[in-house]
């Protein structure tokens, strides 16, 4: 049984992280973090856990705790990473992995130097819904694929629990970084391919230095694939994705749901060849307990912290775009 610290215990440790741990079979969460004392105590009680701390260092210092979720605003991951790293602890930081690639290289390097296990928690890869697409994809179902399409939407324009997503300084970025990189990462992955180029637009709102609150991007891949991605903060929830090659197309609406079953159709034109259901409820269960085993030697971690260097290449491809208003190339990530 591995022992996890939380680091940052906020809306997502509440809203998703413990309900995945409750369902995970080969570790818990033994120890949170809060910047209020009083607030962690207050929720280390309400979710059972033994241990309280106000500091980050605390946390990672606790022997009690044999690896570290890093949950806590974008712009703080880098300082999160690199404590827990020193203090010898292996590492699941949340998506994004930072506010910008160095950062990212900063923290794969580091862990590389320790030869700390260090992992990024792009939930989405250990869903059905992308498992069984990929598999679909692989098996060449559709033939080549030629473009596909991957959206995320969410309201947050007004009362957002998490205030902090539109502050530049804190988040990095609006909707592109927030949910975009679900988007990228899914894609790479169930296409089993790398971005190399990006051409994105974006829109803002009237409140000067706030993110953009919604943005397209274009994605061409190295193997021939053309992908568009859409982000907002403004619609309703949607996370369609679609993958479309030279015999036939996969769908999914609300591919990137974990609430409730999804449905996956491959189709022919209008005519559906076949459709299957899925869920994903486990997907942060499945999560944790891969990362737990990673810990344990039995497995390796399937989403290292290579995986989130190279989202985050793409990311900053997207931002450099909106701001050349020209197609930017996505720059080459390190050894892992």
């Amino acid at each position: 049984m591995v022992n996890f610290g939380i680091l940052g215990f906020g809306l997502h440790a509440v809203k998703r992280l413990m309900p995945g741990f409750a369902k995970a079979k080969n570790c818990r969460v033994v120890g949170l973090s809060r910047r209020d004392v009083d607030k962690a105590q207050a929720s280390a009680r309400e979710f059972k856990i033994p241990l309280a701390f106000d500091s980050a260092e605390e946390l990672c210092r606790a022997p009690e705790v044999d690896a570290v979720f890093i949950a806590t605003p974008n712009a703080c991951h880098l300082n999160d990473v690199l404590l827990a790293i020193r203090y010898g602890k292996p590492v699941l930081c949340e998506k994004p992995m930072a506010m910008h690639a160095d950062e990212c290289r900063r923290m794969v390097e580091a862990a590389h130097a320790a030869n700390i296990l260090l992992g990024v928690a792009q939930v989405f890869r250990f869903e059905e819904t992308t498992a069984v697409l990929r598999a679909r994809v692989a098996a060449g179902q559709i033939g080549k694929p030629i473009f596909a399409r991957s959206e995320f939407s969410f309201p947050a324009e007004h009362g957002h629990p998490r205030t902090w997503i539109h502050d530049p300084a804190v988040a990095g970025g609006g909707p592109i970084a927030d949910v975009g990189v679900h988007c990228i990462d899914a894609l790479r992955f169930v296409l089993q391919d790398e971005v190399v180029r990006v051409t994105a637009r974006a829109f803002f709102g009237d409140v000067p230095r706030q993110v953009e609150h919604g943005a397209s991007l274009i994605l061409e891949f190295a193997k021939g694939t053309m992908a568009t991605v859409m982000v907002s903060f403004c619609a309703s929830y949607r996370t369609p994705l679609e993958l479309v090659g030279e015999k036939a197309a996969l769908f999914a609406n609300d591919a990137l749901n974990v609430e409730r079953p999804i449905e996956i159709e491959l189709r022919d034109g209008a005519h559906i060849i076949e459709r299957e259901t899925v869920s994903n409820r486990l997907a942060y269960a499945r999560q944790v307990d891969a990362f737990a085993a990673a810990v344990e030697g039995k497995a390796a971690f399937p989403v290292p912290g290579i995986e989130g260097w190279k989202n985050q290449e793409v990311l900053d491809a997207a931002y450099r775009s909106v701001k050349s208003g020209k197609g930017e190339e996505v720059r080459a990530t390190g050894p892992g």
